[in-house]
């Protein structure tokens, strides 16, 4: 995704036009532009010349990101998101209040309570008109910005909320000099007691008034704005601006920049680590809560990763740069916030759609108000006041804020707290999951074997039996020795030497040690070498139904026992597990183990099912046969969890695992621990509850406010006068963002108020029609369908990589009689197998997934 900063918009009207103009540009794929932070993602292969020249024709400016430095860097970023709006607001409001504050004295002081004025002023009608004239017209000048901007909305026919700002302000000025004349013609002929009425009729306080309100709500709103990307500009203060790097034996202080992959650097106690690296000498605890959220030090030594932005806490290290610049996992988590808040939820589209249309509305419906209003046998001068709270007190602004604010704001709360979401839709999406469906190792269990048990046979010891697997384990390479090694150096246990020492591939290890020749491996293969006791036998049938596996060893001389070894669950997964129970979703674990030892381990781990012996396209298909029960979250940490982390519909890589598995998910959880997986479902689930108050807010306020200012019920002796009208106006989008701001203080590794959500479960006819399985699919399908099947094949433009065909993948397998599509991206096109399939469906799946649709055949 390739991102800009777009000038000139005020509010969701101004972000829809730039949206449906670079929408145009041949090329583009998708576009999404956020008001929060004035930015533009686009994806495509349009040249981004075409894209400046769209926007900018459309009337607002543009520019790539990080255009404004030579080298891209932190400080740049953090440049770009530093609130220089509030200064320039609070300098407007100031002006304007000091101006404002005389002119409400003349007005409502002297004229409407007879404050006094100096005698020559208040004598004549006409002087105290041209004060207020005067004084507004400063104000004016001062907030020149509304006209400036919503007239070139008029011109560029776009209006925006500032169009409705200058309408709203100048038709009052407009008024006003008429009533002007009017007073003047009533001096002229002598009739200074209706001079002095008409300045009752005047509209100059209202019309500064308005402009200063609407001042002060856009500088709160810019003020709250500024604190939702607090997260996102806490992440870019992390990021270290020197570095201490060895050049030619001698240490060198250099700008982070000029840092390079294999350049060797230094880290003293207190220190930030400057890049990615591998530690070559030293040991030491890192602070990791930066990236991870988790405050206990973790201890790492020579061969260790680090990663910028940690803090040494402890020794001297020396190590080596392996990701430097954009590459490190910090820059890789600011883009992942940064690209979150430039993408947009599916929930924001219906604002954006009323957005669209929603000034020429209001300008409509003011129109329309002070024509009736005059047909009714009002004045002019109150049919205007209500045309006019007509179009101030109407805010497009608050819907257009309502999503991105929630958001920036959730998307920042999840970073902090080591979890990351790639878009604003996988936000929104992960709190609706009725299926987690949990990869066993490394997720569940910790990914490497440890001994469990260790049973000596009668005449031997625990200490005995480990010296001796030991010795005989010290030469293996199998990954269940590392098991026993790790045991016998935790109980300070040095291994003999041994000899003649050979693996037999399938069944175990042989040795010599001091003239007994030692035997290591299954049960089988040493019973062919001696006997083993039958209570031995039973403890390792014991101890196999619990899910570990039992080693065996003898000598040719005697028994000598077995060592149990497994792969042990995390403490922290039956909390983890549970919790997700008690939102209400389905916990299903994926293991390529044997069904035995599986269901040893799902029973531990207490998921509602376990499915095992599945390989990577296992996992893929048993996904897809999960949809029948609602939205899947898959969570895995390894390669060859990628395909499966990419069919769900919620691909969620946990541990900041295996490269590929980060690429492949949708939400990336930078540290080990189960808990966060409901933590992100949790935050999700708030954001959009979040999200749902704002749209509620905004809705309701321009439902109510604009009717009322419209006059519908005077009749009940209710008016609204226009300026109440732009202090409503002005804090409606200012508790928008407030509201927003809220999150920030939600717990989301707190479990104690969950609550299950209903998810709709697919009949078995339905799961029967929307499978899209293999063979191997346990979904029984109707073997009869096939003869009404249909094959089209859909060209498609904008597809890059095997994680776009992926997005046309799902978003086409969810349509309805849709059996199976397959995508690629180097023949661009799609081809679709199913009944009945649906010409305009398909196509609208594919463009609303971000990519064009060129035919369809």
């Amino acid at each position: 995704m390739k991102q800009f900063n777009v000038t000139g918009m005020s509010c969701a009207a101004c972000s829809a036009r730039v949206e449906k103009a670079v929408s145009a540009v041949s090329g583009v794929t998708s576009v999404s532009v956020s008001l929060l932070t004035n930015s533009m993602g686009v994806e495509g292969t349009a040249a981004d010349a075409d894209i400046i020249a769209a926007v900018t024709n459309a009337g607002y400016g543009c520019k790539v990101k990080g255009t404004d430095t030579q080298t891209k860097s932190s400080s740049a970023d953090e440049d770009a998101l530093k609130d220089t709006e509030t200064p320039k607001m609070k300098k407007r409001l100031v002006y304007s209040l000091g101006f404002l504050i005389v002119l409400m004295y003349i007005t409502m002081g002297h004229v409407m309570w007879g404050w006094p004025l100096p005698q020559k002023m208040a004598a004549n009608p006409m002087n105290i008109a041209l004060a207020e004239v005067i004084l507004t017209v400063i104000v004016m000048v001062i907030n020149q910005k509304f006209f400036i901007s919503g007239f070139k909305g008029i011109i560029n026919r776009a209006p925006n909320m500032d169009t409705l700002v200058a309408l709203g302000s100048g038709s009052g000025f407009v008024w006003s000099v008429y009533e002007m004349f009017v007073m003047s013609q009533a001096i002229m002929d002598g009739n200074v007691d209706a001079a002095f009425h008409c300045l009752h009729n005047l509209y100059f306080e209202s019309s500064a008034m308005i402009l200063t309100l609407i001042t002060v709500g856009k500088m709160l709103e810019a003020r709250s704005k500024g604190k939702t990307t607090d997260a996102l500009k806490g992440l870019m203060k992390m990021a270290p601006k020197t570095a201490n790097i060895i050049v030619d034996g001698a240490e060198q202080t250099v700008p982070i920049e000029q840092v390079k992959k294999g350049d060797v650097f230094v880290v003293r106690p207190g220190e930030n680590v400057p890049v990615d690296g591998v530690i070559l000498e030293g040991s030491s605890a890192f602070d990791e809560s930066a990236l991870t959220g988790e405050s206990i030090p973790v201890d790492k030594t020579a061969g260790d990763i680090v990663s910028a932005a940690t803090v040494n806490q402890a020794g001297f290290i020396k190590c080596e740069a392996t990701r430097v610049g954009e590459d490190t996992t910090l820059s890789q988590i600011i883009k992942m916030v940064s690209d979150a808040a430039a993408t947009k939820a599916p929930i924001a589209k219906i604002a954006d759609k009323v957005s669209g249309i929603f000034v020429p509305t209001v300008c409509s419906i003011a129109l329309v108000t002070l024509v009736v209003w005059l047909l009714l046998g009002e004045e002019l001068y109150f049919a205007l006041g209500r045309a006019i709270s007509v179009l101030v007190i109407s805010c497009p602004c608050a819907l257009g804020l309502a999503t991105p604010v929630a958001i920036m704001v959730g998307s920042g709360l999840g970073a902090k707290n080591g979890v990351l979401f790639k878009t604003a839709a996988i936000l929104e999406e992960t709190g609706r999951a009725a299926v987690v469906a949990l990869d066993k190792t490394g997720t569940i269990t910790a990914g490497t074997p440890k001994v469990t048990d260790i049973i000596p046979a009668d005449g031997l010891d625990d200490e005995k039996l480990l010296n001796f697997a030991a010795a005989l384990e010290s030469k293996s390479e199998h990954p269940l020795a590392s098991a026993v090694m790790s045991c016998a150096e935790e109980k300070g246990i040095k291994p003999a030497e041994v000899k003649e020492f050979s693996a037999l591939p399938g069944n175990g290890l042989t040795a010599v040690l001091d003239d007994e020749k030692l035997y290591a491996g299954s049960k089988k293969f040493i019973q062919t070498m001696i006997q083993v006791p039958e209570g031995i036998l039973s403890k390792a049938e014991e101890l196999s139904g619990q899910g570990k596996t039992p080693l065996f060893f003898a000598s040719d001389k005697r028994f000598l026992g077995i060592i149990a070894v497994a792969d042990t669950i995390k403490p922290d997964s039956p909390e983890a597990i549970q919790e997700l129970k008690n939102m209400g979703i389905k916990v299903v674990m994926l293991t390529g183990d044997n069904q035995r030892t599986a269901e040893a381990i799902g029973k531990q781990a207490g998921v509602d099912e376990v499915i095992a012996g599945v390989l990577p396209d296992g996992k893929e298909a048993a996904v897809r046969e999960l949809a029948k029960y609602g939205k899947v979250a898959m969570v895995g940490d390894g390669i060859n969890d990628a395909p499966a982390l990419t069919r769900a519909d919620i691909g969620i890589a946990i541990g900041a695992g295996a490269d590929i598995a980060v690429d492949a998910a949708d939400v990336v959880l930078m540290h080990g621990s189960l808990k966060d997986v409901s933590a992100a479902i949790r935050l999700s689930r708030a954001t959009l509850r979040n999200i749902h108050e704002n749209l509620f807010w905004a809705f309701f306020y321009n439902t109510i406010g604009i009717p009322i200012a419209a006059g519908v019920l005077v009749g009940a002796g209710v008016t609204l006068n226009p300026m109440i009208g732009a202090a409503a106006m002005s804090l409606s989008s200012f508790c928008v963002v407030t509201n927003a701001l809220r999150l920030n203080l939600f717990k989301m590794h707190d479990a104690s108020k969950d609550k299950p959500l209903k998810h709709k479960q697919k009949s078995k006819i339905e799961a029967e029609e929307s499978c899209r399985c293999s063979d191997a699919c346990p979904v029984d399908l109707d073997n009869n369908k096939e003869e009404n099947l249909m094959v089209k094949t859909i060209k498609i433009e904008g597809m890059m990589c095997p994680h776009c065909e992926a997005h046309v993948k799902k978003a086409l397998e969810a349509l309805d009689g849709v059996q199976s599509a397959e995508a690629s991206h180097t023949a661009k096109q799609a081809v679709v197998t199913g009944e009945n399939l649906n010409d305009a469906a398909m196509k609208a799946a594919v463009e609303e997934a971000g990519y064009k649709v060129l035919g369809i055949e």
